[in-house]
């Protein structure tokens, strides 16, 4: 693994800020370079998934690292941003759904067992103390990884994010017994809805899951899914904060921002 020394220059070109730390390595299960950035130098981590197709990157150059930066200055959090593989399997479209659920599965266990060991180096893990936190597509994956792995996380900050895998065009979906398990157990909206496992019920029942969506451009299918989503949690007990914004905040980055800012501003820590 190579780490760079903070100040490092980014991807933009601008000089790096709060403690910003680059990392990259092989990464034996993708079979090729996996690299994330760290800001901070301590505080509870919080794990920043990219939207759709998006980069490792991408969370900081779109200003989500900057409205954070009061909580990161300040040692609170920690925010990892970590590279996506949205463009090898759910995006792509030229191989078949099981294959493209195949390929986001070996991603995911990329981030647990290659990137959470990295993370646990500089932060405690301990108690599920994490963080996870995405916008559109980085929602889904968000609600996705709490919803799998709540014994690895507590809490979930998912901004505009779409909760069934038919945004992404895959097929099979609606019968587990005609689809695959990886297809139906990465559609929240479909697992969620008759999970009964105690065990996991009681952990997601006893985490922090923040629901968030405005009424305005390009909102409208992260609008009906958050609200589907939001019944299914209060159907099985899991208290979660649903924040629906105006008609005037779109699908964008500056509403983001925004949203971040006030939902940190609303955490202990």
């Amino acid at each position: 693994m190579v780490a760079a020394p903070d100040g490092i220059r980014g991807a933009t070109g601008k000089r790096s800020i709060m403690h910003e730390k680059y990392f990259n390595w092989h990464s034996p299960r993708l079979g090729q370079t996996f690299e994330t950035k760290r800001y901070g130098h301590s505080g509870m981590p919080m794990l920043a998934f990219p939207s759709s197709d998006g980069r490792f990157w991408d969370y900081a150059d779109h200003g989500m690292i900057a409205a954070a930066a009061p909580w990161i200055e300040s040692g609170k959090i920690q925010v990892w941003a970590v590279d996506g593989r949205d463009w090898e399997s759910w995006s792509n479209t030229s191989i078949g759904s099981w294959d493209r659920a195949a390929r986001h599965e070996i991603w995911e266990s990329a981030v647990i067992d290659e990137v959470l060991p990295l993370i646990e180096e500089h932060a405690d893990l301990s108690d599920r103390r994490m963080i996870v936190t995405g916008c559109s597509g980085g929602g889904y994956h968000a609600a996705n990884f709490l919803f799998r792995h709540p014994e690895l996380c507590n809490t979930a900050i998912c901004l505009s994010g779409v909760y069934s895998t038919r945004h992404f065009r895959t097929d099979h979906v609606d019968d587990y017994d005609y689809g695959h398990p990886a297809v139906y157990f990465n559609n929240p909206l479909h697992y969620m809805a008759n999970l009964t496992d105690e065990a996991q019920l009681r952990r997601l029942q006893d985490s922090n899951i923040i629901l968030c969506c405005g009424q305005g451009s390009y909102e409208a299918e992260c609008l009906a899914e958050t609200h589907a989503l939001s019944r299914i949690l209060n159907d099985k007990g899991i208290r979660h904060w649903l924040d629906i914004w105006g008609h005037d905040v779109n699908h964008d980055w500056p509403w983001w921002r925004k949203q971040m800012a006030h939902f940190l501003s609303n955490m202990e820590f």
